[in-house]
């Protein structure tokens, strides 16, 4: 039976190439696009590095340049450069758990350092999203997954830029955080909880949109070292999570 690996397309590797670093000292770097697929082939297939396949090179390779460009935020610095910096006229906001393997544990700093914490449903990771109103992913933030959805929101506006509405669940239902989205002069679509004596009204037809964050996070998941967290460290899951960003959305 044939093995049936992922490569890069030339489209998306020709956007690709531009971003990444050149000039650096050291021994030769040897065929970038070999090794951005193999990383690209692991995080979509969820396999071992060690299982990577040898059409992509040795997985020693294909992991320590994965692994030094996390240390580097080299990841981080191509989705802020290929969603470009021009304002969102509308965004929407929302978390997701992800459930960490035992294998992510053990990584130095302890579990809530590397963004992992410990609920009934086990050891889980939370994912922060912020997308456009296209749906895309502009700004992608790690908690421990006993932390609550709110606790990250003012870090992904204060990322985001200007946008002219946010589209969030009850669980963002609190007037500090409305009180941080009038000062930016943003809309809150917001539903009020039960708990609130008075209801704050908000854009119901609007709200409908809410639901583009929830196929973002879908979309990702189909990445299977993304719906599952594997790496010890938060820095490399979040790298995952960004790069699968890249390929969803921001290389097509």
């Amino acid at each position: 039976m044939t093995r049936q690996v992922q490569w890069l397309s030339d489209e998306e590797w020709a956007r690709i190439e531009p971003l990444l670093p050149r000039g650096r000292k050291g021994a030769h770097r040897v065929d970038d696009r070999r090794v951005v697929s193999g990383i690209v082939h692991m995080l979509k297939s969820g396999a071992r590095w060690r299982d990577c396949p040898p059409e992509f090179g040795p997985y020693t390779t294909v992991y320590n340049r994965f692994n030094r460009w996390s240390r580097q935020g080299l990841w981080l610095q191509m989705l802020e450069a290929l969603t470009g910096h021009t304002g969102i006229y509308g965004a929407a906001i929302d978390a997701t758990h992800i459930k960490a393997h035992r294998s992510a544990a053990g990584a130095k700093g302890g579990p809530f350092l590397q963004a992992i914490g410990r609920s009934r449903g086990g050891r889980t990771t939370k994912v922060h999203g912020l997308v456009d109103e296209r749906g895309k992913p502009r700004v992608l933030l790690l908690s421990a997954g006993n932390i609550n959805d709110i606790s990250m929101a003012a870090a992904l506006i204060q990322a985001a830029g200007p946008f002219r509405r946010l589209l969030a669940d009850r669980a963002y239902d609190a007037n500090h955080f409305r009180q941080r989205l009038a000062e930016r002069g943003a809309e809150a679509v917001i539903p009020s909880t039960t708990s609130r004596k008075v209801p704050i009204p908000y854009d119901a037809k609007a709200y409908k949109d809410r639901n583009r964050v929830e196929r973002m996070w879908c979309r990702l998941k189909d990445f299977r070292r993304v719906a599952t967290r594997y790496d010890k460290l938060a820095r490399n899951y979040l790298s995952g999570v960004l790069i699968a960003a890249l390929c969803a959305y921001w290389l097509n």
